[in-house]
């Protein structure tokens, strides 16, 4: 299992383990997507930039203090979202894992939901990463243009006009660089090249 709320509850229930958190394999990676048509962006951009922003108040009242992360815990730990205890919930929140085999440890690099508003940017290498994979796995036959596929599918103009409206503060540049687990550093500049690198693929 991976660092995630519901793994925690198998972890508690005694059928998993943590072998790596999630952070351990990717530092801040990109995870919950908020996902439309763009057809339906098209005929709602108010709704759509009205959402986003909801969702950039919402990361940021949850990251605002321990007493709102409880609040969210003991929310969606209720039946009719994730139906598991709040400790399998709040315990990852906060960084404080087990790993089934008698290891706690508090990771410094918990979960977060807003981060100055870093934690939700679309940022178009974290698209173009997601593009290396299909490539790499066979979902795609030939290397697309990876910029102008991930500039269409993160609206990155969506999110500036929600970040402006819940006053949520943008990187400077609308790629990052990352460091995976196995040490290699993506930063987007060459995904063709990336993408047939491995030694394991659908090849």
């Amino acid at each position: 299992c991976v660092g995630e709320p519901w793994n925690h509850r198998a972890i508690m229930d005694g059928i998993g383990i943590t072998a790596n958190t999630t952070q351990d394999i990717w530092k801040d990676h990109p995870e919950k997507v908020l996902g439309t048509t763009a057809e339906f962006v098209q005929k709602n951009p108010n709704t759509a930039r009205a959402v986003t922003a909801a969702i950039l108040e919402a990361g940021k009242w949850i990251d605002a203090g321990l007493q709102n992360k409880n609040k969210m815990a003991e929310t969606i730990a209720q039946r009719s979202y994730v139906n598991t205890s709040v400790d399998a919930i709040n315990q990852r929140i906060l960084g404080r894992y087990q790993n089934g085999m008698g290891k706690t440890w508090d990771d410094p690099n918990h979960m977060k939901f807003y981060n100055d508003g870093a934690a939700n940017f679309p940022y178009l290498s974290d698209g173009m990463w997601f593009l290396t994979q299909h490539k790499r796995w066979g979902l795609l036959k030939s290397h697309p243009d990876y910029l102008a596929v991930a500039k269409q599918v993160n609206r990155i103009d969506i999110f500036k006009q929600a970040a402006t409206a819940s006053k949520t503060s943008l990187p400077k540049s609308e790629l990052r660089s990352s460091k995976f687990m196995d040490g290699v550093v993506w930063d987007g500049k060459d995904p063709a090249k990336y993408a047939d690198s491995f030694k394991i693929n659908a090849a």
